[in-house]
């Protein structure tokens, strides 16, 4: 008898062992489908997005206003029947050029993303050094610590051709270049601002648009950080129309000049999408996809090409 309950127990507690990693591996299937679908419903609304841009200055309401798109609209939100999305267009404009920003430009945006002087001056130094020649191809301090690591290389000395290429420049991690999280009061995960965020190798050598820059890219030209954030408060209740809307909270300080209005024929189209359930609530999963894309004009057969695609981007606050 004692024998056959031991083997009863013994069975009873396999079967829950199988039946709880049956339970999970079935909650992990079913949100891994929710996440394919929601990366597609994402494309989806890229491409949306695009046509709603192309078609912005043809199809107008009664009243004369646009149907689907005017500039600057720096958020679309779609209606799918299977979901909800939202596009951000985030043009080039918002960031700086990461080969022709100053030192103190790129040692002011360090600091508002969070990095310490020391470890900033490093990684400033060290852009330098990447985009710059050396007198007879000579090698730098940094193209010796490259070579020290496997596998090696050395700077390219030449302008970067592509964004990523920060992760190779010394001091730059994976989580400045992409961003990170952490908690705030209640729990939730705040991302912050990256390097892929404030730099580009199409970014602005001048003009940056306020309407979607983020508060460290300004506070690299000079805006005070109390002034950024009253600047993205604002923007939040709708997109800036006229420079006399951004005047007030600049009043002439530095880099007032160059905060203003400013599109741009390239842009990133970042799209965040949830499904949406049976009972019409919307899934917690959510996919968020972006491009990066050149507008050519009506002109062209084809009025916009996409440069690049990236399958899976850290979603926006």
């Amino acid at each position: 008898m004692l024998a056959v309950l031991w083997l009863s127990a013994a069975l009873s507690a396999i079967a829950f062992t199988v039946a709880s990693t049956v339970r999970a591996e079935t909650e992990r299937t079913s949100t891994d489908v929710d996440a394919l679908r929601a990366g597609y419903l994402a494309a989806g609304a890229v491409d949306r997005a695009l046509l709603y841009i192309q078609w912005g200055p043809t199809y107008r309401n009664p009243d004369g206003s646009p149907r689907y798109f005017s500039n600057p609209t720096p958020l679309i939100k779609l209606e799918f029947p299977t979901g909800e999305a939202s596009v951000e267009i985030i043009p080039e404009s918002a960031k700086l050029d990461v080969n022709k920003a100053v030192p103190q430009e790129l040692m002011n945006l360090l600091l508002a993303l969070g990095v310490d002087p020391g470890r900033a001056q490093t990684i400033t130094a060290a852009i330098l050094d990447w985009r710059s020649p050396t007198p007879g191809e000579s090698f730098t301090q940094f193209d010796q610590h490259y070579l020290s690591l496997a596998p090696s290389f050395r700077a390219r000395h030449a302008s970067f051709q592509e964004i990523e290429e920060l992760l190779l420049v010394e001091g730059v991690t994976p989580d400045l270049f992409y961003g990170s999280y952490t908690r705030d009061a209640e729990g939730d995960l705040v991302r912050h601002a990256a390097l892929r965020d404030c730099l580009s190798v199409y970014g602005s050598r001048g003009p940056i648009d306020a309407n979607t820059a983020e508060p460290a890219v300004m506070q690299a030209v000079g805006v005070g950080a109390n002034v950024a954030a009253a600047l993205v408060t604002r923007r939040l209740a709708g997109p800036f129309r006229d420079r006399k809307e951004i005047d007030p909270f600049l009043s002439g300080g530095p880099g007032a000049a160059r905060i203003t209005i400013a599109p741009s024929s390239i842009a990133t189209l970042r799209a965040t999408a949830r499904l949406r359930l049976a009972n019409g609530q919307l899934a917690d999963v959510q996919r968020t996809v972006s491009a990066l894309v050149k507008f050519l004009g009506s002109e062209y057969d084809a009025p916009f090409h996409i440069m690049r695609w990236y399958d899976n981007v850290a979603a926006p606050q």
